[in-house]
């Protein structure tokens, strides 16, 4: 029978325990002894749920109380020298710090994994940095799922692929501390052999990229080492697109077998096979690790078939990727629409489908015939649904024309208007979008969601937040004021409930950072908008100030990318319908006399397909769907966009494409670095660089964020500059907000203090 297994598993809880865990001992509510109490407890029932599925291998090593790469970062000794005056032994305190920064310290730079969004944190390597193992804690783990079931596969992010996610501090090259870091991989895998552990997963997903020779030379030289250690058997695992490009590293890499994306790339399976040598095994991730749907079961045991036959028991089964991406169970899920619910497979049914398949493999259809059954009856159900097509939809798609997405003069002429319409002055401050989520609110929200709270009290509730977000910004001094967003418990979400074609789970949450965890609606079929969504909260907030009120939307792109999308239709196709959704709410807001319009599209970069090759057609439709949410307005309505933490240097052309009128950046844990690929590109219109970091409870003084101002005003006109926090401020406390807040604007008054020293005659924006 194929080898069952997993390439990690979900980290936080069904009932998000270690989200609570991890935010308890933040506040001082419980100690480090009992967070690691519940961590202990959850990795247990994680294993045995893995063992009571009928997995042949546990995945153990994947667990962490924050982010894996910086698991990694201090396994292998590579503390940031800004960190060592700071912090003491490698513990869970020096996690902490590092993710979050100390009173001193900004954190480490955060960034999305690839293409997810799960974000991870930045190793800060430096020339001659030497690595010094130490696995105690990771060790530890191995033997706790030993004692579970003996087969246990520890899960190690690889080494070039380290390197590859890490930074340079001082500017050297990364891959001048291979040979060190190699040293480091050799002691640990030493450690494992004497564990007694037959296999270690290695995670080099950068295989599937277009790397460029000196990485390839990498990541020969790095296995080569590798190789004459004494080691278990090493299983190469790739994910999120194919490898079949890179099929020379496949025949020349020493490792024992490879784990190939078999959902994302379905054709990589035979030509992967084929260039294995006879002993190589071959892990196929047949399963969905990124996506809700369940496995056409038949389908898959289709294409499994010639490769069973060809490899026998080298062939292992396994999801796409580690579970990390999707929820717990659809057990928990009592709520959901019936006929959505049994489409859906989350972390524990598609361990169910993972054995299922080995079953029918090696004994026979036969031997899981109600379970294929219960498949093809799935996939049915979901192709015949009524309420998935939408003619309305079809119809309007179909009148797209070119000139819905262009505004009608270009951003020079729009920016006078804008500047004549809203008379702000030079670096106007604003902020991201969200004020503090209180526990007064989220009881509200429950309240209201359990039918205690009747829709009347709700409203004015909410309004009595926006009253108090308005005032508290007119407190502050900022110049453009936004609502809140106190009705929303996510900025996707949010707008899921009220379009059509999505479904909302009760349980469905995945982990994004740290103790940051969202619930991605489920998009199952044509979107459109019933009726208005933010217009009555926009139009009611404006009231209360002479001061803008920037309507708040969440863009096509980010509405798609963090939902689980179907599967059914081109991503292209539900860009294009989302997109027109949100026109509609972009139109509506500007005749309630909206001026302002943010239409956020952070994951506008974590889309890109990871072969840069394929980018062009991504980005295509991507600018596409932006503009045609975006141009539907007056040339003196301003629009806005923020993008999250992200590598943006490559892609600009597509940015200013967009033609946002202002665009925000998270650049503050970079120190402004993002800006440099600004001002080399002649970004055209205006920018927001961030000027502090929003997912760190530490206040930044006014001399520290004056600093970034500075930097921002040498490298981008400050006629185009916005000051602004990070991102949201959701997370926060209004204490820190506020104190935050209050540097924010007073480091803007100076600096224009400053300019106006060096220039008499104001620039307006």
């Amino acid at each position: 029978m194929p080898y069952t297994h997993v390439l990690g598993y979900p980290r936080i809880g069904a009932r998000r325990e270690l989200k609570f865990a991890l935010e308890s001992c933040w506040k001082g509510e419980t100690n480090t002894e009992q967070l690691e109490e519940v961590a202990a407890r959850l990795r247990l029932a994680h294993w045995q749920r893995q063992r009571d599925a009928g997995l042949d291998l546990l995945t153990a090593g994947d667990f962490t109380l924050y982010d894996h790469v910086l698991d990694h970062a201090l396994m292998f000794g590579a503390l940031p020298r800004r960190f060592r005056s700071v912090v003491g032994e490698t513990g869970t305190a020096t996690v902490f710090a590092l993710a979050r920064g100390t009173s001193t310290e900004p954190a480490l730079e955060m960034t999305k994994w690839f293409d997810t969004n799960y974000h991870y944190l930045v190793p800060e390597l430096e020339r001659g940095m030497s690595f010094e193992l130490d696995a105690r804690r990771y060790l530890e783990h191995v033997r706790e799922a030993q004692a579970v079931l003996p087969g246990v596969k520890p899960v190690l992010l690889g080494p070039v692929t380290f390197l590859w996610l890490s930074k340079t501090v001082d500017g050297s090259d990364r891959l001048a501390l291979l040979p060190g870091l190699i040293g480091a991989y050799r002691g640990l895998l030493a450690e494992l052999a004497a564990h007694d552990v037959a296999w270690v997963q290695v995670d080099e997903p950068v295989l599937g990229l277009e790397l460029d020779e000196p990485w390839k030379r990498a990541l020969r030289q790095a296995y080569e080492a590798l190789q004459g250690a004494p080691r278990p058997r090493l299983l190469a695992a790739t994910y999120f697109t194919g490898i079949d490009h890179q099929l020379d590293l496949v025949r020349e890499l020493p490792v024992d077998g490879w784990h190939i994306d078999a959902v994302r790339a379905p054709q990589q399976a035979q030509t992967v096979a084929q260039a294995l040598d006879g002993e190589q095994v071959l892990s196929v991730g047949i399963v969905d690790g990124r996506n809700v749907w369940r496995t056409h079961l038949g389908d898959a045991l289709a294409r499994l078939r010639p490769l069973h036959e060809r490899l026998g028991e080298r062939l292992w089964l396994a999801p796409s990727c580690s579970l990390l991406h999707v929820p717990h169970s659809v057990a928990q899920e009592s709520r959901l629409d019936p006929e959505v619910r049994r489409w859906l497979a989350f972390a524990d049914e598609k361990l169910d489908e993972v054995v299922t398949l080995a079953r029918a493999l090696e004994h026979g259809e036969d031997a899981v015939r109600e379970r294929l059954a219960e498949s093809d009856a799935s996939l049915a159900s979901r192709r015949h649904c009524r309420r998935i097509p939408h003619a309305t939809v079809a119809k309007r798609l179909q009148q797209l024309h070119p000139r819905m997405a262009e505004r009608a003069k270009p951003y020079a002429e729009r920016q006078q208007l804008q500047r004549q319409a809203l008379d702000l002055p030079v670096l106007p401050t604003t902020t991201i979008g969200s004020f503090p989520q209180t526990p007064e609110i989220r009881r509200a929200r429950a309240a209201h969601k359990q039918g205690r709270l009747g829709a009347y009290d709700y409203l004015q509730t909410m309004r009595a937040e926006v009253r108090r977000a308005i005032e508290e910004q007119e407190r502050l001094g900022l110049d453009v004021l936004v609502h809140g967003e106190p009705e929303r418990n996510d900025m996707v979400e949010y707008f899921a409930q009220h379009l059509f074609g999505f479904a909302i789970s009760e349980h469905g949450w995945v982990q994004s950072y740290g103790s940051r965890c969202v619930k991605p609606p489920i998009l199952y079929g044509d979107v459109f908008r019933p009726d208005p969504i933010t217009v009555d909260t926009a139009r009611y907030a404006q009231q209360l100030t002479d001061k803008p009120v920037k309507g708040m939307l969440t863009g096509p792109v980010t509405m798609l990318q963090w939902s689980f999308v179907r599967d059914d239709q081109p991503r292209e196709r539900t860009a294009l319908q989302l997109a027109l959704a949100i026109r509609d709410e972009v139109q509506d807001l500007e005749a309630a006399g909206i001026r302002i319009i943010q239409i956020d599209e952070p994951a506008f970069r974590e889309g890109l397909p990871l072969k840069a090759s394929e980018w062009p057609a991504y980005l295509d439709w991507a600018v596409r769907a932006f503009k045609l949410a975006s141009c539907g307005v007056r040339d003196d309505t301003q629009i806005h966009t923020h993008m999250c933490y992200s590598e943006f240097h490559d892609i600009l052309p597509a940015i200013a494409a967009l033609d946002a009128d202002v665009i925000t950046i998270e650049t503050s844990r970079s120190r402004m670095e993002l800006l440099d690929a600004f001002r080399d590109f002649a970004y055209p219109n205006a920018i927001g660089p961030g000027v502090y970091d929003i997912h760190s409870p530490r206040v930044p003084g006014v001399d520290e964020m004056l600093a970034l101002i500075e930097r921002a005003c040498e490298v981008v006109d400050p006629a185009r500059l916005w000051i602004n926090p990070d991102c949201g401020l959701k997370t926060r406390g209004w204490a820190e907000t506020r104190a935050a807040l209050a540097n924010m604007v007073h480091a803007a008054r100076l600096m224009r203090e400053r300019l106006t020293a060096r220039r008499p005659t104001d620039v307006a924006v």
